[in-house]
């Protein structure tokens, strides 16, 4: 049965390059009906806090990223690390190293200077000097000196690395504590996990694995390394090119579907389908889909397919997203107004983020002011008798669009104006702005009374 992991240090947030690649090892295990498998690798102990595990997890569960097993904590496995670390050294396959950190910087400054690469030089490796006192000594693993590791590469075919391009690395610090390379190969042998997908930047550290799995014995998981996220210009992805939490985006008002469906696409492709549900991408999933080069994150796509989600989301579920900015705008339609769903279904063709919703729908609930550049603009005295008509007019016709717009193109006949001489000036007097959805319905949602209350109160500022 497959079984994948995702394995993220709690050092940070959860970043859209991770959250890739939970997305891919989440779809390839529902994908074969197996199993994923979530794991906290804490042992980063300067660095690793309580808020980014809960970041991670909160990101996960947004996204829909359900996990079968976990999460698992590398700090609760201490004793399981130093079992198999005692195994190792029982076998030769691993070795007390009493270097100090001095001693290791000058090594590495002496090969700097002679341009060779800085490297451990496996100087304890078969020592047999008299350990020094009051040195803690780490534990290194001893690799092979010749031979090579290959391995057929998932996303990237086959990959050799020359085994005396390795060199001893430690397993076990001073503290007791694994190091990464180590825990991991413990964690992914005794979870099962049969397939490790993770991002490139990992290439180097799977040959020391695999050398570190058959020392220790058991079967090796089948490797796929996806490829980087880059910003648009090309370079490694930063926070001014959108690498930021996933939490960021929930709270700037994107839906966890359109970040999920964009994060697909980076990297993995199934035909020219830009937009799909996880259902079909799990239907779809397949590794040889996967691109061996660099994506490039593109914020314009994500944008545009937030706005395609917004218009398709089920209208409680963006009523109920959008009434918390709609309260920091000061705008409480629980207290009176308009449907919010009937709002959101009208405003949402054009926005992009649910925050602009609220903004959107602020006039729906509050009389907003006019800027004077558009009283100028717009409520001249060619318009003004236009709309005292129309506050009077507005008092018994019936109060639905078809009427409204029967209403609208019998005023105009009256004063021979144009449309954009009745709904651009309407629209300033009663919604404080000139562009607003079609001013027959915006007007039919805000109601009759509230509609000739503004009409009144404009025209009484501007003394018309």
């Amino acid at each position: 049965m497959v079984r994948t992991r995702f394995a993220p240090s709690p050092t940070g947030f959860l970043h859209i390059g991770g959250a890739r690649t939970a997305l891919f090892c989440w779809a390839y295990a529902r994908r074969h009906g197996g199993t994923f498998v979530l794991r906290i690798e804490d042992t980063d102990l300067e660095r690793s806090t309580e808020a980014s595990v809960k970041t991670i997890l909160d990101s996960m569960a947004w996204l829909g990223l359900d996990w079968d097993e976990g999460p698992f904590y590398q700090m609760q496995r201490l004793d399981r690390y130093r079992e198999v670390a005692e195994q190792l050294l029982r076998d030769g396959h691993a070795y007390w190293c009493y270097a100090s950190r001095e001693e290791l910087e000058e090594m590495r400054t002496a090969q700097r200077e002679r341009g060779e690469k800085p490297r451990y030089d496996g100087r304890w490796r078969d020592s047999t000097a008299t350990p020094p006192a009051g040195v803690k000594p780490v534990l290194r693993f001893r690799n092979p000196l010749d031979g090579e590791v290959v391995w057929d590469d998932l996303v990237k075919g086959e990959i050799r690395f020359a085994n005396e391009e390795l060199d001893d690395l430690v397993i076990l610090r001073a503290d007791g504590v694994p190091t990464y390379n180590f825990g991991v190969v413990v964690d992914d042998l005794d979870m099962n996990i049969t397939h490790v997908l993770r991002g490139d930047d990992h290439v180097n550290n799977t040959p020391r694995q695999i050398n570190l799995y058959r020392a220790i014995g058991g079967a090796l998981p089948r490797f796929g390394h996806l490829p980087m996220i880059l910003g648009p210009d090309g370079e490694r992805m930063s926070k001014r090119h959108g690498a930021v939490s996933c939490t960021q985006y929930r709270d700037e008002g994107f839906l966890p579907e359109a970040v999920m469906n964009y994060l697909a696409r980076l990297g993995w492709s199934h035909g020219n389908e830009e937009v799909f549900s996880m259902q079909q991408m799990v239907e779809w999933f397949a590794l040889d889909h996967i691109s061996r080069s660099p994506a490039r994150f593109d914020s314009e796509k994500l944008l545009w397919l937030n706005q395609h989600y917004l218009k398709v989301a089920d209208l409680d579920r963006l009523a109920a997203l959008v009434l918390p900015f709609l309260h920091e705008r000061d705008c409480h339609p629980e207290q009176g107004g308009p449907d919010l769903r009937q709002v959101v279904d009208l405003v949402r063709p054009r926005v992009h983020l649910i925050p602009e919703l609220a903004d959107a729908a602020i006039y729906f609930y509050r009389q907003i002011h006019a800027h004077e550049d558009h009283i100028a603009q717009h409520l001249t005295p060619v318009t003004l008798p236009v709309l005292r008509e129309l506050h009077s007019r507005f008092a018994d016709c019936s109060w639905e669009r078809g009427a409204l717009s029967a209403l609208f193109k019998e005023v105009m006949a009256a004063h021979g104006v144009k449309m954009g001489q009745v709904g651009v000036p309407l629209r300033v007097a009663v919604c404080g702005e000139p562009q607003t959805p079609a001013i027959d319905a915006v007007l039919e949602l805000i109601g009759r009374d509230e509609v000739r209350r503004r009409l009144a109160d404009t025209l009484a500022r501007l003394g018309a």
